[in-house]
């Protein structure tokens, strides 16, 4: 890792940029693929699967027999744990259900505010070097909670045109409706279009590589919607003298072995920490399974030093980490004023890996910076908002001349004759 002290902010932005390739590199491999999945269908589909996952599938969909298969093979132990992060992630979910909210303008007119399920979603689970069977908790729970209708969820098969047990029992726990042997762009394109196997959805939800990102803001140019344009996953941490330095370097390597392209950060005002959690970064990634993995991580990550606080934080809220662990002695200072952060996690009791699998919050966050504008998914975003109003005899005569000032002002004369014409009603009859 890179060790940096009292970086100049005029360094800040280069310092902090992700390994990660533009848009525009991508887009012209994404586009191709897209316009074969929409002209072709399922043929396309299963040519992609065969190039880039080496399976050649006659059918793509989960059969009933498949999901049997995968609750019998599975551990209890792995069930339990599967059933008690359900509970918790259902639990926190639940609590955020809010009830129809309703306001009198003035005497007459009533306008009110309630959420709709989106009826159609889509999730995609990446299931390559690491089979996200947690993202489908993340993902299915709070889709359930707010009923939209038709769930469909997409992953890459491996070899054997197989899905992992633990993705099929969970999905199945879940309440998914529909689960296809998909992945990569190809299997964003299907949920974007529609095929004779994979079913169009209105939103698209989930993490992946590179690729799927940029397949997810091709989407939105046909009118799907998304959750953000969460890519490669990162973390930054803030800690002093008062933390645990084999915990940080734990917490950093766990978000380093998801990815090659992932990227870890240490904000620290000790430099005697900094040297500490170096240390014990290279004693932990020796006996770990993905360490080739890890390594490369750790090659685009960052050990910096700074002399206080106030500038730790504003390094912090300039790069908007995905993950954001707080182990300082003053952690108020920090949760109180970090306003770009996806999910914190706060104290040297607190890792990560607990918001990953079973706290209750959701993992799925903005990544690349974009924390800054996006919030993380929530039941709010498998819900819409919709807005009703209603004005009685008394409500349209207080507020009619308003209304018809306006739309004149504006030249818009049937905005205001829509008025005028049913206040004349009411005082020719009343």
């Amino acid at each position: 890792m890179q060790k940096i002290f009292n970086p100049p902010k005029s360094s800040w932005s280069s310092l902090m940029s992700r390994p990660t390739q533009s848009f525009e590199a991508i887009e012209g491999t994404v586009s191709s693929v897209f316009n074969k999945v929409k002209n072709e269908g399922d043929s396309a589909v299963a040519t992609f699967t065969k190039k880039f996952d080496g399976v050649d599938l006659d059918d793509i969909l989960v059969k009933p027999q498949e999901f049997e298969t995968a609750e019998n093979e599975l551990s209890p132990q792995l069930k339990d744990a599967i059933q008690q992060a359900k509970s918790n992630i259902e639990v926190f979910h639940l609590a955020q259900k809010t009830d129809k909210v309703m306001v009198e303008t003035m005497p007459g007119v009533s306008c009110w505010q309630e959420k709709r399920p989106i009826e159609k979603v889509g999730l995609y689970i990446p299931g390559g070097t690491a089979p996200l069977f947690s993202t489908i908790l993340m993902l299915g729970i709070p889709a359930k909670i707010a009923g939209c209708k038709e769930i469909v969820l997409c992953s890459p098969p491996n070899k054997k045109g197989q899905l992992n047990n633990a993705i099929l029992y969970t999905a199945k726990l879940c309440g998914v409706t529909k689960v296809l042997k998909v992945g990569g762009i190809q299997a964003i394109a299907a949920m974007t279009f529609g095929t004779a196997s994979v079913p169009k959805v209105y939103k698209i939800f989930g993490p992946g590589n590179q690729f799927v990102t940029v397949a997810k803001q091709m989407a939105t140019k046909y009118g799907i919607a998304i959750d953000m344009p969460a890519g490669p996953s990162e973390l930054l941490v803030v800690a002093d003298d008062t933390a645990n330095p084999a915990f940080v370097a734990s917490d950093l390597l766990s978000q380093a072995e998801h990815g090659a392209d992932s990227q870890v950060i240490l904000v620290s005002t000790s430099k005697a920490l900094i040297d500490k959690v170096e240390t014990e970064i290279y004693a932990q990634i020796a006996s770990l399974p993905r360490r080739d993995i890890a390594e490369k991580a750790i090659a685009n990550s960052r050990l910096i030093y700074v002399e206080n606080d106030a500038l730790a934080l504003e390094i912090i809220n300039e790069y908007g980490p995905e993950h954001y662990i707080v182990c300082v002695d003053n952690e108020d200072f920090y949760v109180e004023n970090t306003i770009n952060a996806g999910s914190v996690f706060i104290g040297n009791y607190t890792p990560e890996s607990a918001g990953d699998y079973a706290s209750g919050t959701n993992h799925t966050l903005p990544t690349n910076g974009y924390a800054k504008q996006y919030s993380g998914v929530n039941l709010d975003s498998f819900l819409k908002q919709m807005t009703f109003q209603k004005l009685n005899k008394q409500g349209l005569l207080k507020l009619g001349r308003t209304i018809e000032i306006m739309a004149e002002a504006e030249g818009l004369q049937a905005h205001k004759n829509a008025v005028s014409l049913r206040l004349k009603e009411i005082e020719e009859n009343s």
